[in-house]
């Protein structure tokens, strides 16, 4: 029905950037909030950024002022633009979409998933 695409991500020194790119396709009427979420190994899933319909965006504070989220509508895409990367950034990040889809179900979809890597 709805499908995420995510890409981006790879390994990159610390200091440096990233910018992770997440598509969404299928029987799409609207998305609300779009986000990104990470999983480093043994660490819980947390939240990194998020932007609402309207723009609003939230960040968890260990990425504040280094991560920006943004998203372009006609396209059903998200990005995360990453800087000043550091070695506690390296996990699996996923997108997450809230979709209404065209039959008016409401979910979550998630991306596959995509390895970001920060070297010391």
């Amino acid at each position: 029905q709805v499908q995420l695409v995510e890409s981006g991500g790879g390994l990159v020194q610390s200091g440096g950037s990233l910018r992770l790119s997440c598509s969404a396709s299928g029987s799409i009427f609207r998305i609300n909030a779009m986000g990104w979420y990470r999983q480093a190994p043994g660490k819980e899933r947390e939240l990194v950024a998020g932007v609402t319909s309207g723009d609003s965006t939230n960040y968890a504070e260990s990425v504040k002022g280094r991560f920006t989220i943004s998203r372009d509508n006609a396209k059903n895409t998200v990005y995360l633009q990453m800087n000043s990367l550091k070695p506690e950034d390296t996990a699996v990040y996923y997108c997450n979409a809230d979709v209404i889809a065209r039959s008016g179900l409401r979910h979550d979809y998630w991306g596959q998933g995509t390895q970001v890597t920060v070297s010391s």
